[in-house]
């Protein structure tokens, strides 16, 4: 399970981006063969809808940003500024960095509290009940989106949630800096796929060319 839990963040944001770039193409592809004079296709082109294309995408790149800030989290990415923390002693340095991180965590909570309960008294409270078959009373249905016609409580879900999730993050960084005294950090040098070659200083450097020169040349002089 929590293989799969700290793997979450690149889930999400992999389906959102590979979905939103599919419905882009398909969206720019409809719209340019639509004003393609082809008989019979154009024709059948024009009958479909896809003015919701833009307005899902949005949606998605919005989502995209919260689990996106999760991700900063639990990897180190976030720009943070430790020059003078960096410059304290051990004791105080981990002091500073714990109640920055709780900070961080009471935050996102907070913001997370407070975003669940806008998203449950915009509609979420009644589709909730009217999915149960409860009374509704005089509960408020609330908006939905323009083009797709979603609530907008499905929406703004995503404020509640990848706040959540920014606060468990926060917390697992707490608990294993707690346990190893290290911080996550990000090494934007690193592509993920690629493998990294062993630096070399000058002399092996050097030894390494000559050797490859020497098996060329001896290759070269064979074949001759």
């Amino acid at each position: 399970m929590m293989k799969y839990l700290d793997h979450l963040e690149e889930i999400i944001i992999t389906f959102l981006i590979g979905a939103a770039t599919f419905i882009i193409a398909v969206a720019v592809a409809h719209r340019y063969l639509s004003g393609v004079p082809i008989p019979g296709l154009q024709d059948w082109l024009l009958t479909i809808n896809m003015s919701w294309a833009q307005e899902l995408c949005i949606y998605m790149f919005v989502w995209m940003a919260k689990f996106g800030a999760a991700y900063g989290v639990r990897s180190g990415i976030h720009v943070g500024v430790d020059v003078l923390v960096t410059r304290m002693p051990d004791s105080w340095r981990k002091t500073t960095v714990v109640i920055a991180i709780l900070g961080g965590a009471l935050f996102t909570g907070l913001i997370g509290t407070l975003g669940a309960k806008f998203v449950w008294e915009n509609g979420m409270h009644y589709a909730v009940l009217n999915k149960l078959g409860m009374a509704v009373g005089e509960l408020y249905e609330g908006p939905v989106t323009p083009d797709l016609e979603w609530p907008t409580w499905i929406i703004y879900s995503a404020v509640p949630l990848g706040s959540y999730l920014m606060c468990f993050r926060f917390l697992q960084v707490g608990l294993g800096f707690l346990r190893t005294g290290e911080l996550p950090h990000h090494d934007h040098t690193h592509v993920d796929g690629v493998e990294e070659m062993p630096v070399l200083d000058s002399t092996e450097a050097l030894e390494e060319y000559e050797q490859h020169k020497f098996e060329k040349d001896g290759k070269d002089g064979g074949a001759k």
